[in-house]
């Protein structure tokens, strides 16, 4: 029994298959004496094929001193010193890892590596991804980690619900057999949620959550900032292109348009109080709406195609708004031609004119304002 109360079998386990351990180490020196203790325990007690990748962001702490006195020849040390950031870490350490399992986990004693046998049994018994997860049954979190820690967590396992249903999705302890990374799409994670990533891209169906107790870190400083959380949502974004294409891409221009229309509304009660004629109120909101569509449909929706120029695309997208405004008009005003009873309740013309204007809009600028990309 280890100090966490996580259990260690003295019987070897020769039908466990080896696995390349992949830690994303940033200013972890402090940590990694014992990490690797228990590594070294583990491997010993379990005669596991075991040999750990330590992908090091320049730290410049003591890290390389801290591997050195550890004497371990199954432990390597790389230090980073370009293209930094715990995804690209872990990321690089793919493509070291040359055992049949990857396995990821974070330095800082948070996950116990007493589990790794367990992980290493659930995906020879058929699961093609396996988490070391806090919120399957019979897992735990440290009772000093927080409130508002936790409401982070549950947050962003919230946001993850339209890409899988496992409990943990957030997880930065995972484990799943080297060969997946071979069929996998281009992997582009950004942030620190390269689980979720391969979980996603990779399309696994059958996970396992084996439980955890979550540790609270003892040594060091917690790397996740407020830069990260956005990267999260970024990422969001990506694997929602991926998984949805088309779908995301609509869901993401319909709400930059429901934006824009607060923004035509709120900048014509501005003009309108400041005392400009209304007609021309009317053209300025128009305009200010299009050119607030536009920045955020270049920055979001459509952020792949940022590379044309700005103006070719905004002389673009104000062509094809006023087209998508046209076609508004005309539909609504055949729906009503086609069955007079609306005219007795125009707003449902009207609500056919604008999805038959927006989806005019969203094609237009998929495939002319912003260089025809398909969703990849």
């Amino acid at each position: 029994m280890d100090s966490d109360g996580n259990s260690l079998k003295n019987s070897p386990s020769p039908a466990l298959p080896g696995v390349s351990v992949v830690v994303p180490t940033y200013r972890e020196a402090a940590n990694l004496p014992e990490l690797l203790a228990r590594l070294d325990q583990l491997r010993r007690a379990q005669a596991l094929d075991l040999d750990v990748f330590l992908m090091d962001d320049d730290s410049r702490d003591g890290t390389q001193e801290a591997v050195a006195r550890a004497g371990l020849d199954w432990v390597r040390l790389v230090v980073r010193t370009a293209n930094r950031g715990l995804s690209a870490a872990v990321m690089d350490g793919f493509h070291l890892a040359d055992k049949p399992v990857v396995l990821v986990m974070d330095a800082d004693l948070s996950h116990p590596p007493e589990k790794i046998p367990e992980m290493l049994a659930a995906l020879a018994d058929g699961a093609d991804f396996v988490i070391g997860s806090r919120y399957a049954p019979g897992g735990t979190t440290a009772e000093d980690w927080g409130f508002l820690r936790w409401v982070n967590s549950r947050a962003a396992t919230l946001l993850a619900r339209p890409f899988t249903r496992v409990k943990d999705p957030m997880s930065g302890f995972f484990a799943f057999p080297r060969a997946l990374l071979d069929a996998a799409p281009p992997l582009n994670a950004v942030g620190y949620k390269i689980g979720l990533e391969v979980l996603v891209k990779c399309r696994c169906r059958r996970v396992a959550e084996v439980p955890i107790h979550f540790a609270q870190r003892h040594r060091g400083e917690s790397k996740l900032s407020l830069r990260e959380q956005l990267l999260y949502l970024k990422h969001l974004r990506r694997l929602a292109v991926f998984k949805y294409g088309h779908l995301a891409h609509f869901s993401q221009f319909a709400a930059v348009g429901f934006l824009g229309t607060l923004v035509n509304l709120a900048a014509l009660t501005a003009y309108d109080a400041a005392g400009v004629p209304l007609q021309a109120a009317l053209a300025l909101a128009i305009f200010t709406a299009m050119l607030f569509n536009f920045v955020l449909n270049r920055q979001i929706t459509f952020a792949e195609s940022r590379g044309g120029s700005a103006l070719k695309q905004l002389g673009a997208f104000i062509a094809a708004c006023s087209v998508g405004a046209a076609v508004n008009w005309a539909v609504a005003m055949g729906a009503i031609r086609a069955w007079p009873a609306l005219e007795r309740l125009p707003q449902a013309a009207a609500v056919l004119g604008i999805l038959a204007g927006l989806t005019f809009n969203y094609l237009a600028s998929r495939y002319w304002v912003f260089g025809g990309r398909r969703p990849r």
